[in-house]
């Protein structure tokens, strides 16, 4: 037992080292700090309604937490590291060269949260990656992916993280930034002798019943985004153009339409022309590629010579 005192005092000695009372200070706040947060997460953030909102304060808070842990950490040892500023220097440059990516990327987050490149719920195409962005972390952003094996613009259920590095290596096309919409087609192959006024009319008549009533909101959208950049006025309601070829005459509706909705747009558009055009008791028909074979004359095939020679004789 006579060596319990001792321990003690050894202890004592210990715990009043200004470096370990500064750590376990530092180590105190930062449980601390972790304890608040997950309180404010379990029962704050989940009381938000409102998904959008509460995934911002739920970014909000881990950043908070991360910030004021850092500072503190500086904070607590910063005198302590005044006599290592070389070193610390020299360190510094060969861990920034190895980890240069992850500088990147955490530069990455930067110019993605102050400047503005996408948010989350915008759909993007990030590093040749195209969907939803669900979450966006220090170092990588997280998309609900769309496309590949799946047509047009819908989910195929894989979640991918493409590094926020990306940003400053590869352009970033957002679908929903600053102008919500997308101009899309549709071209549809008409015969030769069908009346063209009449299909015109038709697919001018149902671009009008199916996306002009939002002409309003497209415009008020691209009100915002003219006073923001330098772009053109362009026409925000359906336009019918038409071409022809040597099998049909093709006629395009060309159409503004919400992101998110396209695929379904088209859908409805489509089956509107078929069942007008059907209406119409042959006087507008819908085109298929053909083959026309000219009259061949007899005489002009050049001969065939055909010559067999005999096989071996069987034993």
């Amino acid at each position: 037992m006579a060596g319990v005192p001792d321990l003690i005092k050894q202890l004592g000695e210990w715990l009043s080292d200004p470096i370990v009372s500064r750590a376990l200070n530092a180590l105190f706040i930062l449980i601390l700090l972790l304890v608040i947060s997950r309180i404010l997460r379990s029962v704050v953030v989940r009381r938000i309604p409102d998904p959008v909102s509460r995934y911002r304060v739920r970014k909000l808070v881990v950043f908070v937490v991360f910030a004021v842990g850092l500072i503190t950490l500086v904070a607590v040892f910063s005198e302590r590291l005044r006599g290592f500023t070389v070193a610390i220097g020299v360190t510094g440059a060969g861990v920034a060269f190895a980890l240069q990516e992850v500088i990147i990327s955490l530069a990455g987050w930067l110019a993605i949260t102050f400047g503005r490149y996408y948010k989350a719920g915008d759909r993007i195409n990030l590093g040749g990656v195209v969907g939803d962005v669900i979450d966006i972390g220090m170092l990588r952003t997280t998309l609900m992916e769309c496309g590949e094996w799946v047509q047009a613009d819908l989910f195929n259920g894989r979640i991918v993280r493409v590094s926020n590095s990306f940003v400053f290596k590869q352009p970033v096309f957002n679908y929903s930034g600053d102008f919500a919409f997308l101009w899309d087609e549709i071209s549809l192959p008409v015969k030769y002798g069908s009346d063209y006024h009449l299909a015109k009319r038709i697919i001018e008549q149902v671009g009008q019943d199916l996306v002009g009533p939002y002409s309003d909101r497209y415009e008020e959208a691209w009100t915002k985004i003219s006073r923001k950049f330098l772009v053109e006025t362009q026409s925000l309601d359906p336009v019918v153009t038409i071409s022809a070829n040597d099998q049909w005459i093709e006629f395009t509706l060309r159409y503004i339409v919400e992101y998110r909705n396209r695929r379904v747009t088209k859908d409805r558009i489509f089956w509107r022309i078929l069942e007008e055009i059907d209406a119409t008791n042959g006087a507008v028909g819908i085109a298929a590629a053909t083959l026309n074979i000219e009259k061949l004359v007899v005489s002009d095939i050049p001969p065939v010579n055909i010559h067999l020679k005999p096989g071996p004789k069987s034993g």
